[in-house]
């Protein structure tokens, strides 16, 4: 791998916590990968343009407010209408069994709840994009 894998953390809507963005975001920098955290109150339209802008990897979507029924499947719809099929969109956060298992039929990859290790999400991110990308 010629350069490190390059990540888009994101808070999307109108939830102001960020503190679990905040602790992945660092996690995954300190796991060696590029970081860009987009700040909170993101609209789908403006994670995907981010995306776009900085060639990520990954697009990680912290989700607190219930709207993941929403968000992921929006955000999945826009990549798909730039092409971004090479990139992976996960994401965690208060998200019910059920709802994970049918965003993941949508395309979504693997989701995460609160108290995973970071770890764990790090190295989902690295052998996803080691299997899905070419560096």
């Amino acid at each position: 791998m010629n350069r490190p894998i390059r990540v888009l953390v994101a808070k999307v809507g109108l939830d102001g916590h960020d503190r679990g963005a905040k602790v992945i975001a660092t996690a995954l920098r300190d796991a060696g990968m590029e970081v860009i955290y987009t700040g909170l109150r993101q609209t789908p339209e403006m994670v995907v343009a981010a995306a776009l802008q900085e060639d990520v990897d990954a697009i990680g979507i912290s989700i607190l407010s219930g709207a993941h029924m929403t968000v992921f499947p929006k955000v999945a719809a826009l990549m798909k209408e730039k092409g971004m099929n090479d990139v992976l969109l996960t994401g965690g956060g208060i998200i019910p069994e059920e709802d994970m298992t049918s965003l993941q039929d949508l395309g979504v990859g693997k989701l995460f709840a609160p108290g995973t290790p970071t770890s764990e999400i790090a190295n989902y991110i690295r052998e996803w994009t080691t299997e899905h990308r070419s560096f």
